[in-house]
């Protein structure tokens, strides 16, 4: 592990604030996934603040809850009087409930985010700044049978080594108690077996050094007895069938809780190298690499084999021993979904209610299926035992915030697949159902579906759907990213030059019929295993006012939407019966896309002997019709408004003479 530190940066961070430097390094231990994983970790730095009387108050600004260390900023940390937190650290007991509320009345600054749970640990050091990071490899030897001794015997004097407990009150009193002797000047860490290690400093840049140092000392201890590389790879090709496996897996678990929910399948080399060991059954249920890491991912891992379908069950009866097991009267049972499971010989899957918890468990599983292999080399992987797993799992203080996140939107949990994603009515289908909270396989051609979006909502991949083998793997892509597809927006399509039939050259005439016609059927045949075990299956295409009402010139454009449109009517009464509904959007004088270049306005005008500006306002209710308009609708007809509708076609179009 190297130091990242740069002075000219440091320099620039540290002219903005106090808290600038503090800024700085917290970001660029948040960079380091092998330090820190999706808001794990904390950071603090003492100082001092004036405050409505004129005095000058010793404060602790500390990690704010809810943030993250890659990106935090200076609002990010709270600002709490230091002495009520040393004074609190004296206590002989405090609830976590009181605890929180002592800190919340510690702010120096009612709308600061509240403390981090560790802010008494913090305020406990001695030394202006406290970096904690959960280290995958000190956390990783901490989890073998001789980590204890094998840790001291890495750092010796220079770092304290302590037994583990729970984070909170209870930590920072064995901290308070284990240090009342230390000689600071001394130490340059903490490790807390089974949960992190902790550096500080009065200086910034050498809190931050002292933990790279610290780190690379139990990376190096890992190579030294050969488990750094002992990491198992392997390649696996998946099978179309087993992608179909996948959505049925994905939908059974849906019926199970009663909610939608998205699957990823890991078919990395890493992740198949893991689902191939001999021993995975026992090593991915023993425990977690921190029991942090419970929160998101539960306890223990499912176990699917060839058929996956009796996985889900069998995690939920040893999920349900596990809590009869620890739990106490008011203890209240979590779902008994999986958020981890070993598909064996395949790879891994990850299991979460929406898309930015599934990255949350796909990258802390990761690292944990890592950090497994090191620990057996190290003699066995030694999780901490069941009960602190399930102290911590259940907390109050988590499942407290587990309530305040309660509610979800429209469509959480749902996949849409999107075509031609990347600019006009499809990009305004994807930043719709976005809005809505569905997770989106955004579709396209052009390379710019890549970049289009920084979201985990949305999944971009590049292909086109003229080609059926593109198509199939992007879907395939699709599927194995978010699980499923449950609403499909067959969108793709272009307006090609406009033409006469008598002057029709079969170069257009058959790219038209390709494009807006037979791809969309290639589209749906592919897509309809996957509806058929969707979560509220439907389809909507994008057809056009060319359908009603066709234009001269418009031939090749014309005759291929009047086929989608009887594609539609024909692919809803075939698949009524598996639930799932097929209705069309008729689009009409939508000008912000792509189709309505300034050329083919010219030429569409020139036809009906129209200026472009008087072209562009025909219609009964003298509205723009924009892509966002017909997202609208889309949205609408995918949700329960429309449950009951199928075979529909709905104009866009504010009202065309012509069609009414």
């Amino acid at each position: 592990m190297l130091s990242q530190w740069n002075a000219e940066d440091a320099e620039r961070f540290a002219s903005d604030s106090h808290l600038g430097l503090r800024v700085y390094s917290s970001q660029l231990l948040g960079r380091d996934a092998d330090l820190v994983l999706h808001g794990g970790g904390n950071t603090s730095v003492k100082g001092e603040q004036r405050n409505v009387f004129g005095e000058i108050e010793q404060v602790l600004y500390v990690k704010g809850s809810g943030w993250d260390l890659q990106s935090i900023a200076a609002g990010g940390f709270a600002p709490v009087r230091l002495q009520h937190l040393q004074a609190l650290a004296e206590l002989q007991s405090l609830s976590d409930t009181d605890m929180m509320r002592e800190l919340r009345l510690a702010l120096l600054d009612p709308a600061a985010p509240t403390p981090s749970v560790e802010a008494i640990l913090h305020a406990l050091v001695p030394l202006r700044y406290v970096d904690h990071t959960h280290a995958d490899a000190v956390v990783a030897i901490s989890n073998s049978p001789n980590g204890e001794s094998a840790l001291q015997e890495i750092y010796g004097d220079e770092v304290l080594v302590l037994p583990y407990v729970m984070p909170g009150f209870i930590l920072a009193k064995q901290v308070c108690e284990a240090t009342r002797d230390v000689d600071w000047s001394r130490l340059r860490g903490i490790v807390l077996l089974h949960h992190g290690i902790i550096t500080f400093d009065d200086d910034c840049k050498t809190s931050y050094e002292n933990m790279i140092e610290l780190v690379s000392k139990a990376e190096d201890y890992l190579r030294r007895q050969g488990a750094w590389e002992q990491v198992a790879t392997a390649q696996y090709t998946p099978a179309v069938e087993e992608f179909q496996a996948l959505a049925k897996l994905r939908q059974q678990a849906a019926r199970l809780l009663g909610r939608p929910l998205l699957l990823r399948w890991n078919f990395s080399e890493e992740a198949v190298g893991f689902a191939t060991l001999s021993n995975v059954e026992q090593v991915a249920t023993r425990g977690p690499l921190t029991p942090d890491h419970s929160i998101h991912t539960k306890p223990f891992s499912a176990l699917f084999d060839a058929d996956p379908s009796a996985g889900l069950e069998q995690f939920g009866e040893r999920y349900q021993a596990y809590f009869d097991r620890h739990a106490a009267d008011f203890h209240t049972c979590l779902d008994l979904l999986p958020r981890t499971g070993v598909w064996q010989g395949k790879g891994m899957l990850y299991f979460a209610f929406e898309s930015k918890r599934l990255n949350i468990v796909a990258d802390i599983s990761a690292h944990t299926v890592k950090a497994i292999q090191w620990g057996e080399k190290l003699g066995a992987w030694t999780a901490l035992p069941g009960q602190d797993q399930f102290d911590l799992e259940y907390w109050e203080l988590e499942q407290a915030k587990l309530k305040r996140a309660q509610s979800r939107s429209q469509f959480e949990g749902r996949v849409v697949l999107v075509t031609g994603a990347a600019s006009g009515i499809g990009k305004a289908c994807v930043e719709s159902f976005k809005a809505q909270g569905a997770a989106v396989i955004a579709l396209d051609i052009s390379a710019t579906v890549l970049q289009a979006w920084d979201s985990a909502q949305v999944f971009g991949v590049q292909a086109d759907v003229t080609d059926e083998q593109q198509m199939r793997q992007a879907i395939q892509q699709g599927i194995a990213h978010f699980g499923g597809i449950d609403i499909l927006v067959s969108n793709a399509g272009s307006f090609p030059p406009s033409l006469a039939l008598s002057e029709m050259n079969d170069t257009v005439w058959e790219h038209s019929l390709t494009l807006n016609l037979s791809s969309h059927m290639r589209l749906l045949r592919n897509c309809s295993p996957y509806l058929a075990n969707g979560l509220e299956p439907s389809v909507i295409f994008i057809g056009s006012k060319n359908v009603p009402a066709p234009g001269p010139g418009a031939g090749a454009y014309s005759v291929a939407k009047a086929g989608l449109a009887q594609l539609a009517r024909v692919a809803a009464l075939e698949l009524g019966g598996q639930g799932i509904r097929v209705n069309t959007i008729h689009p009409n004088a939508v000008f912000d896309t792509g189709i309505w270049t300034d050329e083919v306005l010219a030429q569409r005008a020139a036809h009906y002997k129209l200026s472009v500006d008087d072209y562009k306002k025909q219609n009964v209710l003298g509205k723009s019709v924009s892509a966002n308009d017909v997202a609208t609708l889309a949205v609408a007809m995918a949700g329960s408004a429309f449950a009951c509708t199928t075979g529909a076609q709905v104009a866009v179009d504010g009202g065309n003479d012509r069609v009414i």
